[in-house]
């Protein structure tokens, strides 16, 4: 994978997203996308070895995820992340940072509560970028698709040790904020190959996967396999 010491202001930042212009729109990539993968907390090679994984693996989404990497080093990343989905044809989301997003040339941003508005990305962004938004309830999603989300990432499905706070509300939860919005749904939390039969038993074929894929001994493979039992 390509790696600079810095981020270069003159990369073409929209060079990213002129695949789709051609072909699919990201839209029509997302309406399609089954398994999004989310990265953890980790040093930025082996995120990028991961990814790079992943994306050999056939997953349809990666979001850059990171809560504790410097906003300089996080850019840089960004960018190197960015470039190897756009070389995959993979969508690639910035979680957070709208900022960064847009300077990487990103698909997306995922904005959670305490982030800056849906409304507000939206309007600083223009209709182009995709905005992705956490509900675990109904109401919630009915609200995050009023104010401009383009998708929803939607539970946690299962109890996870990383939302510690949050209830699970199950695959049934998830299923019922899918049944009130148009907009695609993804199941996350506790999300695993094993209970992939459970989930998709409840009419969900789109997951958030994280520790299932990040703490594989072998990601690429993993990622293979959760890939052909969604679709």
């Amino acid at each position: 994978m390509p790696r600079s010491s810095k981020f270069d202001a003159n990369y073409p930042a929209r060079e990213y997203r002129l695949w789709s212009v051609s072909g699919a729109t990201t839209r029509d990539r997302l309406a399609s996308a089954r398994l999004y993968a989310i990265t953890p907390d980790a040093g930025p090679e082996s995120i990028e070895e991961l990814v790079a994984a992943w994306l050999r693996g056939g997953v349809d989404v990666v979001q850059l995820r990171h809560k504790s990497l410097p906003r300089g080093q996080l850019l840089e990343l960004a960018q190197r992340v960015g470039r190897a989905c756009a070389d995959a044809r993979v969508l690639f989301i910035v979680n957070d940072h709208l900022d960064i997003a847009l300077l990487t040339g990103a698909d997306g941003v995922h904005l959670g509560p305490e982030d800056l508005s849906l409304a507000a990305a939206r309007t600083t962004a223009g209709p182009a970028l995709l905005v992705g938004a956490s509900a675990s309830t109904p109401v919630a999603g009915v609200t995050a698709e009023r104010e401009g989300a383009d998708y929803l990432g939607t539970g946690p499905a299962y109890e996870t040790p990383i939302k510690t706070e949050k209830q699970a509300i199950g695959p049934e939860g998830v299923a019922a904020v899918q049944a009130a919005v148009r907009v695609p749904v993804f199941a996350i939390g506790g999300v695993e190959r094993a209970r992939l039969p459970e989930v998709i038993a409840a009419g969900l074929h789109r997951v958030c996967v994280i520790r299932a894929l990040s703490a594989a001994t072998d990601p690429e493979a993993e990622a293979r396999a959760l890939k052909a039992a969604l679709t």
